[in-house]
């Protein structure tokens, strides 16, 4: 048993919450240390790492080249565990030190892009792709800022208290897993008329409600299948599924990816190949 908080008047920051992240949470913006940021080749410079949000990026690049676009990108590995995203040159690209942060090179002058709703919506707009028919235009922005307002009760509530949390606490964690369900009711019952979010199209609001959603589905996230009953959510199973299946897909997951199974991180991503030497890898182990 826990004794009851009682909130101070004025609340200061005197000691580290606990948890997993706790040594990079901070009560201020800005950055801790200089440190500038690689620059590659290519016309686009992705600054991530494979979580959730930060999947959605590359996914979504991958996709593009798939269906030919001229998107050719460097991706670079910002490890939040160190700190990375706190080096100046990270807060110039984006202020809120918060991965994923694009550099749009393609033009006369440079553009930051931050927030993974925005890159995914930005690159959609300049390649007119995933953006689904025009009729379903705002079906298809609601459901990305569906997916932008919902995941922080998956990620920071659910995931926090039931996976990183220094304790296991009964209230958060039936609060956030009964708004985790909800939610997942939400689009199971969308997508048992649909085949995709928004009808027949894929587009990037499917890929950045598959990078949270999809892979809690799948059994990837906080090892909270069982807890969560995620296979008795069968639209959402059978379109997790049918995503997940997509090559470009099963590369944009390897991209910035430093956990797991080595054969599926990706640090860095320069060219197309880079993907080929992690087959070889895997073929070879």
């Amino acid at each position: 048993m826990t004794s009851e908080y009682t909130p101070p008047k004025v609340w200061t920051w005197d000691a580290e919450s606990g948890g997993r992240f706790a040594s990079i949470n901070r009560p201020i913006a800005g950055p801790t240390h200089d440190k500038e940021l690689p620059v590659g080749k290519h016309p686009f410079q992705l600054y991530s790492l494979a979580t959730p949000n930060g999947q959605k990026a590359g996914v979504l690049f991958e996709e593009l080249l798939a269906a030919g676009h001229d998107a050719e990108y460097d991706a670079w590995l910002i490890n939040i565990g160190d700190g990375d995203q706190f080096g100046s040159g990270f807060v110039d690209v984006n202020p809120n030190s918060k991965i994923p942060a694009l550099l749009d090179r393609s033009g006369d002058t440079p553009v930051r892009v931050f927030e993974s709703g925005a890159i995914l919506l930005h690159l959609a707009e300049k390649f007119g792709a995933f953006l689904g028919k025009p009729e379903e235009r705002a079906e298809m922005l609601s459901w990305l800022f569906w997916q932008m307002g919902s995941a922080p009760y998956l990620g920071g509530g659910f995931g926090h208290f039931y996976a990183y949390a220094p304790s296991k606490m009964e209230y958060p964690i039936n609060r956030f897993a009964m708004e985790t369900k909800r939610q997942l009711d939400v689009l199971d019952r969308n997508l048992a008329e649909r085949k995709f979010m928004t009808g027949d199209d894929y587009t990037i609001a499917d890929i950045a409600i598959w990078c949270w959603y999809g892979n809690l589905a799948l059994g990837r996230q906080y090892e909270a299948a069982e807890f969560l009953d995620v296979t008795s959510y069968k639209n959402v199973q059978r379109w997790a599924q049918e995503i997940d299946a997509r090559p470009a897909v099963k590369r944009g997951r390897m991209v910035n990816k430093a956990t797991g199974p080595i054969e599926e991180q990706l640090h860095e991503r320069h060219d197309a190949s880079d993907f080929d030497l992690r087959t070889q890898d895997k073929l070879a182990g």
